[in-house]
């Protein structure tokens, strides 16, 4: 059953941690939800990576075991951001979660060539959406323009996971 979580859980819980980012950006989930979040989401990477550490060794996982490790860092760095109200490291984790994932789909890519053109696409997507949000938050750009970004991420990333699931 662990095995089934580890596989099957992010194809959940990609999505719905975009759409809660985009339930922040719009002030619909307040931020003691989203410094929770980001414990959770601690703790389960860290479950994630301990449990799954000797299978993601090889191939396109080790790729993912490396975004995990790095992720549980710029999670971690998300949650100094909420404890000291410190704006800079919110906005680290938040744009590391989306460029971090899009490395991983690019690696991925390069790794299943069966795969390569949903992959890069799903890269892209994300890359795409973390630009997006960049230009808002540098560039004051319009609101659109961040949600636009946050549909992209959630959709690249959300396609590789499914992919992904739809694979092991």
């Amino acid at each position: 059953m662990l095995r089934r979580i580890r596989e099957r859980g992010p194809v959940a819980l990609v999505p719905l941690a975009w759409l809660v980012v985009t339930g922040a950006h719009l002030d619909l989930v307040g931020d003691d939800a989203i410094f929770v979040a980001h414990l959770v989401m601690a703790v389960f990477i860290a479950g994630f990576v301990v449990t799954g550490w000797s299978a993601m060794a090889t191939g396109a996982l080790a790729g993912w075991r490396a975004v995990m490790v790095v992720g549980f860092g710029i999670t971690l760095t998300g949650i100094v951001g909420f404890l000291e109200s410190a704006e800079p490291a919110l906005a680290v984790s938040l744009v590391g979660w989306m460029l971090l994932p899009a490395a991983g789909l690019a690696y991925t890519a390069r790794e299943l060539h069966a795969a390569r053109f949903r992959y890069t696409g799903a890269a892209l997507s994300s890359t795409l959406g973390a630009g997006c949000y960049l230009a808002w938050l540098l560039a004051g750009v319009g609101d659109s323009i961040a949600l636009t970004g946050f549909a992209l991420v959630g959709l690249g990333q959300t396609a590789g996971i499914v992919d992904a699931a739809v694979r092991s």
